[in-house]
């Protein structure tokens, strides 16, 4: 129940962090409407199974051939929630250009798929969730269906996104609020990082 408590509120906060997925989810809903941000939230829930699949395929085999290295790899999975909650706190207000031309549900869908597929960010945190719980007690059943949690939630927030960002005020509202919202959200994920990393020394 803890592990299960302490995935969700890492997988929402992360999810919720502003970065390059959800300013193109913003972007796209503000450009060119709700139906090209909701496929380009399609996008990167889709995109997210790809790191899900190098995350369980890679830590899979080191823990049944180097299991050391993946206490190693957790101590650096929980250095980067710290990281991240840093770089939340310090987040820069998200800014967009007003160039717009029309774009397919297709197009929509592949810039996100590929913007998610390629982050940095989405990669790490991915890769430190699945150290933290790739234990003896959790079997690929379980791990397959924190998998479905994560590629789920970012789905879910991100056609939320899409939804409110469509509608200019609420757009406004939102971004007005920004710097206020990073800094909670970059102090509750440093902290969770904090408790990790003291948990596996």
């Amino acid at each position: 129940m803890n592990e299960l408590i302490a995935i969700t509120v890492v997988t929402i906060l992360a999810v919720m962090s502003p970065g390059a997925d959800f300013a193109l989810v913003t972007r796209n809903s503000y450009l060119y409407g709700r139906k090209s941000g909701i496929w380009t939230a399609y996008g990167i829930a889709g995109g997210v199974w790809i790191h899900i699949s190098y995350s369980l395929i890679g830590l899979t085999f080191l823990q049944q051939h180097l299991p050391n290295l993946i206490y190693i790899i957790q101590y650096f999975g929980a250095a980067y929630l710290v990281y991240i909650g840093y770089k939340t706190f310090t987040q820069a207000p998200v800014l967009f250009d007003q160039n717009s031309t029309d774009i397919t549900s297709r197009q929509a869908f592949k810039h996100g798929f590929l913007t998610n597929s390629f982050n940095p960010k989405t990669t790490l945190f991915v890769i430190s969730i699945f150290s933290q719980i790739m234990t003896s007690e959790n079997n690929i059943s379980r791990l397959f269906a924190y998998g479905i949690f994560i590629s789920g939630s970012h789905l879910l927030w991100f056609f939320l996104i899409a939804v409110f960002c469509s509608t200019q005020m609420i757009r406004n509202k939102i971004f007005a609020k920004q710097v206020a919202i990073n800094r909670i959200i970059g102090v509750v994920l440093s902290t969770l990082g904090l408790s990790l990393l003291f948990a596996n020394l």
